[in-house]
């Protein structure tokens, strides 16, 4: 997994370190920097592919700016010509490390941004190249580690930690796409990057359910319990019996049997259903799809939950991502505070980091640590969406 972020010069990120562990929540103000530090991740997952452009961005969840505003530039501060961003990653006893340097000109931006710097390094090997490296001849908006990545040994450190950046990916999903009723701008296997194929990529997971381990049950079942007026979930295509001719829809719509229901009139489309059912189902394709990118980030994760739910789903969250033979990374952001009682600190896997800006602006992330201060807290009843509140674990607004 990517055990640390460094970014420096890129938006209000002046110079942010974050230690991340396998399941990461940040929170903060609005404006704090929260979706810049997943977008810090993003660039660096384009800069391993070989190219920084839009459509690279884009791919990504990347929102895509003019450079003058990809670029530090603090009232007082002396501006930094180049973006770096540096990724860890570990692996048991395997390790690597990746960093870039990045820069566009603000005067006169070229459609991709240019190469200053770049190194891949394992305790095998290194490759990169610099402004003195006279041996490589290609152009500076081409990197040159995604092209010498063909070379490496596909079981190496390096070459794992740079695929892990490279498919790294920010979910924002819309109600509205969930629903089916509008296109994905990023359409992708299993998901895409604001809920398209929904519908598929729940059918892919229940079929896991019938041929593989317990595993595949347990999510299946429990994201059931999440959703309380259902006793039934799946993908099915839609027909007039089932949704409107007037709906746009695809081949297949996500269906639900409410249990309060008379049988036989108890089928709902996701057209139908409460958003926070589709939601819970987001979540679960996203944790537990063995397709979904090793390392992702969901912007906005409360979005369209109940207090309670977001802070039982946040809950599931964790186990379906830490609980697989190969556990996902996940990163996400959130205003709800009960989301936070729904998290276990004591597990060093499961972090929590407060996001505020500095007097002059920038950036900074400070990790909410289990000690004995935030212990005698508990003992006295205060549960941490209480003392993020009451301004206590920082990442409030200063209003």
């Amino acid at each position: 997994m990517i055990t640390k972020l460094l970014a420096e010069s890129f938006k209000s990120l002046l110079n942010v370190s974050i230690e991340l562990g396998q399941f990461n929540v940040l929170i903060g103000a609005n404006g704090s920097g929260k979706s810049n530090v997943l977008e810090a991740l993003g660039v660096l997952g384009a800069a391993a592919s070989g190219r920084v452009d839009d459509t690279s961005l884009l791919r990504r969840g990347v929102r895509p700016g003019v450079p003058a505003l990809y670029k530090s530039s603090f009232k007082g501060t002396k501006g930094r010509r180049y973006i770096r961003f540096t990724a860890d990653w570990t692996d048991g006893d395997k390790a690597a490390h990746y960093n870039v340097g990045l820069w566009n000109p603000t005067e006169e931006p070229s459609p991709a941004w240019r190469y200053h710097t770049e190194l891949l390094e394992d305790l095998t090997g290194k490759v990169g190249r610099s402004p003195a490296t006279k041996s490589i001849n290609l152009p500076n908006d081409v990197g040159y580690v995604a092209l010498a990545m063909a070379d490496l040994d596909p079981e190496r450190p390096a070459a794992t930690a740079l695929r892990c950046l490279q498919q790294y990916a920010i979910y924002a999903p819309s109600t509205l796409v969930l629903r089916g009723l509008v296109a994905d701008s990023v359409q992708q296997e299993p998901l895409g990057l604001t809920g398209g194929r929904l519908a598929e990529a729940v059918a892919e997971v229940l079929r896991l359910r019938g041929e593989r381990d317990d595993y595949y049950h347990r999510v299946c079942g429990e994201a059931l319990e999440l959703i309380d007026w259902a006793n039934m979930y799946g993908a099915v295509p839609p027909t007039p019996q089932l949704l409107s001719p007037s709906v746009p829809a695809g081949r297949w719509a996500v269906e639900f049997r409410d249990r309060f229901m008379a049988d036989g009139r108890n089928r709902l489309t996701g057209y139908d259903a409460s958003e926070g059912a589709l939601y819970v189902l987001c979540a679960m394709v996203l944790c537990a799809h063995p397709h979904a990118p090793p390392a992702l980030a969901v912007d906005n994760f409360d979005h369209g939950l109940n207090p309670r739910l977001a802070r039982a789903l946040i809950e599931r969250m964790c186990s379906w991502a830490l609980d697989r033979d190969d556990p996902r990374q996940v990163i996400v952001t959130t205003h709800n505070p009960l989301v936070l009682d729904g998290l276990d600190l004591t597990d060093d896997r499961v972090r929590l980091f407060a996001v505020d800006r500095s007097n002059r602006g920038s950036t900074q992330l400070s990790r909410v640590v289990v000690d004995d201060a935030l212990l005698r807290r508990a003992e006295e009843g205060w549960t941490l969406s209480r003392l993020w509140v009451m301004g206590e674990l920082g990442g409030v607004p200063n209003i």
